[in-house]
């Protein structure tokens, strides 16, 4: 006990305390910590391990600079956001310049940079102390005996990981049993600290990897693009992905609640009566919305071509991408690498989809700032967070108009069918603020004498409890899904430098479409020629065709040659389903 009481010694040991307890920090905040009993564990076996193998602090203390630097990060996440440090942070971090950074965080960068000096300094003070001291060696006879378990417990992680079932080679050699499985996560090491950083770090290399293996795989593509009338083109065109949006909940679409009230008094708004997307999850659909990627193709990883970002490029439009989704993880890449396919990227959301998210309006500043851009051609690419769940927190007070809602619910607990009613109105009162997001865009374009056109799709739709149906959310076989709201708008310019994409625009409301429609759409809204496009796909023009709508369920199933089975209108096709591959 004298020697932890030494002034070197306990500023080592209180130190590391402080920053092994920095996972616990939400408590404080009134926040949940998940799994608080493994946090604790892991962080104490990443202890023992790192003391065991360098045997004195003074070896090991260089491992904790990460956990150092990214302390305040963390600190100010939780503070104003509600989470820790995850790869999309990072990724914020590493593509964020100084300049962009100061005009986030407003005066709070100096408080912030301020802080990170003072770290630093904490750090070399307790190096100093570590290099002062030998009081804390482990120098007696179990170092061994513990380097030897580490090292065993180290191979049976290893051996579980390449046989576990999430392993292609899993049916090779024999799982462990139970009781000889190491009792380790990757994900909650990587949620504890100090050394849980240098995980978190790893994965968001290994996401930057991905990316840069995705773009290289279209790198080379082009469509060879061009104008097809240079002194005649659309000014403004303007695409909005929206997220979890259903189609029977819009008041445009005929629902009894006037969750549209803004959008209906728009007199060149064409609401779109029956497109479909082919599959229910964010980062599968959108790639089919944005590209000429097929929608059988929708479940595979990557594709070779670029997304109309590029098509725009070539035909001289500056592109701006401005997001309020996230732009890192498992759930995000394949967007993110056609968002980097644009001339201005910004991605406006730290929060998440936690209730410190920022609203949709965060994206209408640079909206302005980009159609005052002196660039006499813009594309505009809007991800919306949408009805994304928690519904209640993608919209401010005012528009809390159908109650009760779950606003100010803490963890509404979702499989409880006793919130449906909270949920519901919760989701209608999400749409009405869509609705005034969109007006406030369209009024926007509508202040300036430019020849502009928008386009809005949803990723998916929502199962909301319907009937006796038991589901809720996304990812179910059902129609609630795959069928999403879209509409187009056009400026009277616009309309009177394009008459004929009007007049087809107009007659083909009622058509049956999909998300493969979109991108042969947009591109001819901007009025651009390339080799072998598909006209026969585009809204806008006289040769549109009907295809094939193909929807992940049970297979590829025929949506047009269907049934809707129950109250969760679950797609059951008539015939067999095709395979998926």
């Amino acid at each position: 006990m004298r020697i932890l009481l030494r002034p070197a010694n306990l500023v080592l040991v209180l130190t590391y305390l402080v920053l092994s307890l920095v996972p616990f920090f939400p408590l404080t905040l009134g926040l949940p910590v998940a799994r608080p009993a493994q946090l604790a564990g892991m962080a104490v076996i990443a202890w023992i391990g790192a003391w065991a193998l360098f045997k004195r602090p003074a070896y090991f203390h260089w491992l904790l600079l990460p956990a150092f630097v990214a302390l305040p990060a963390e600190l100010y996440l939780y503070l104003y956001y509600g989470q820790g440090i995850s790869t999309h942070h990072l990724g914020i971090m590493a593509e964020t310049s100084p300049v962009e950074a100061q005009e986030y965080l407003g005066a709070r960068v100096w408080l912030l940079l301020g802080v990170v000096a003072g770290v630093i300094v904490w750090w070399a003070a307790t190096y100093r102390a570590a290099l002062a001291t030998r009081d804390l060696d482990w120098n007696d006879r179990s170092r061994p005996l513990v380097l030897g378990v580490l090292a065993v417990a180290v191979a049976l992680f290893a051996y579980d990981q390449k046989t576990g079932p999430a392993s292609a080679s899993a049916s090779a050699l024999p799982r462990l049993p139970s009781w000889a499985a190491p009792p380790f996560e990757i994900k909650a090491f990587a949620q504890s600290w100090p050394f849980g950083v240098v995980a978190r770090g790893l994965d968001f290399y290994k996401e930057r990897v991905y990316l840069a293996d995705l773009h290289r795989r279209s790198a080379a593509f082009r469509f060879h693009a061009r104008q097809a009338d240079p002194a005649h083109a659309p000014d403004v065109v303007v695409m909005v992905l929206g997220e979890s949006a259903r189609y029977d909940r819009w008041s445009l679409n005929g629902y009894e609640r006037p969750t549209n009230p803004l959008l209906a008094q728009e007199a060149n708004l064409v609401p779109l009566q029956d497109l479909i997307t082919s599959v229910s999850a964010t980062r599968l659909s959108v790639p089919v919305i944005i590209s000429r990627k097929p929608a059988m193709q929708s479940l595979k990883d990557g594709f070779t071509e670029k997304s109309f970002v590029t098509a725009f490029k070539e035909a001289g439009y500056k592109t701006w991408w401005l997001s309020n989704q996230i732009s890192f993880g498992k759930f995000d890449t394949p967007v993110s690498v056609f968002a980097k396919e644009a001339d201005e990227v910004e991605f406006l959301n730290l929060g998440g989809f936690r209730d410190n998210s920022n609203y949709d309006e965060v994206l209408l500043g640079p909206v302005g700032r980009a159609l005052l851009d002196p660039a006499p051609k813009k594309l505009i690419v809007l991800h919306t967070l949408g009805s994304h769940w928690n519904y209640a927190q993608r919209y401010p007070a005012r528009f809390d108009q159908w109650q009760p809602s779950l606003r100010g619910v803490n963890k509404p607990v979702v499989t409880d069918r006793a919130i449906a009613p909270r949920l519901n109105n919760s989701y209608d009162n999400s749409i009405l603020y869509t609705d005034w997001f969109l007006s406030r865009l369209i009024g926007t374009l509508k202040t300036s004498d430019k020849a502009a056109a928008l386009m809005y799709v949803a990723d998916h739709g929502q199962t909301l409890y319907d009937g006796a149906c038991r589901q809720v959310f996304h990812g179910h076989n059902n129609q609630y899904e795959f069928h999403v709201p879209a509409f187009a708008w056009y400026s009277d310019a616009y309309e009177s430098r394009f008459p004929d994409k009007v007049v087809q625009l107009r007659k083909h409301r009622a058509a049956r479409l999909s998300t493969e429609n979109v991108f042969h759409t947009l591109v001819d809204l901007g009025d651009i020629r390339y080799p072998g496009e598909s006209l026969d796909r585009s809204i806008v023009s006289s040769l549109l065709k009907p295809h094939k709508r193909y929807v992940d369920s049970y297979g590829w199933t025929d949506y047009d040659n269907a049934r809707m089975r129950g109250d969760c209108r679950e797609v059951i096709d008539k015939g067999t389903p095709l395979p998926r591959k």
